[in-house]
């Protein structure tokens, strides 16, 4: 998880040839770092990238539909699901480039249409709006504080 120096958590993904002494001796390993960890399936997105990115790109699809601006969503997903940040706010951070091959590996991987990635999410990334490391995104860095550009 990122960032890794602030994040507690470690998805430990169990392949189809990994035995129960490999993964006791990762679980140490991942204790001993002062982490905790998942257990996890190896599927496309693992666990937190499944949930995490498709919620994301839910929230492109309201606002792509118009079911609320950028400050309504974000304020509405902090103050009804006491989400640190919003989805947008975190998008950005992650970068929409990443947000948008997730989206790409989850929909590739599970061939089913929920996870197909919102034309707005690709028409950003296509636009170079990569959020905070290009400073624009859903999000407009060139300000202080941060704008939304829609």
């Amino acid at each position: 998880m990122n960032p890794v120096p602030k994040m507690k958590l470690v998805e430990l993904i169990r392949g189809i040839a990994t035995d129960d002494e490999t993964y006791r001796i990762l679980q140490g390993v991942i204790q001993k770092l002062g982490k905790e960890t998942t257990y996890s399936e190896d599927f496309p997105g693992f666990i937190v990238n499944r949930i995490l990115i498709t919620m994301i790109n839910e929230a492109v699809y309201a606002l792509y539909e118009g079911v609320g601006s950028v400050d309504s969503i974000d304020r509405s997903m902090r103050l009804g699901a006491n989400h640190p940040m919003g989805p947008f706010e975190l998008a950005d951070f992650i970068g929409l480039d990443v947000c948008l091959a997730i989206m790409n590996v989850l929909h590739e991987g599970l061939a089913d249409t929920k996870y197909r990635p919102c034309p707005l999410l690709t028409k950003y990334v296509d636009a170079g709006w990569l959020g905070r490391k290009t400073r624009q995104g859903f999000y407009n860095y060139h300000e202080d504080p941060p704008v939304a550009s829609r």
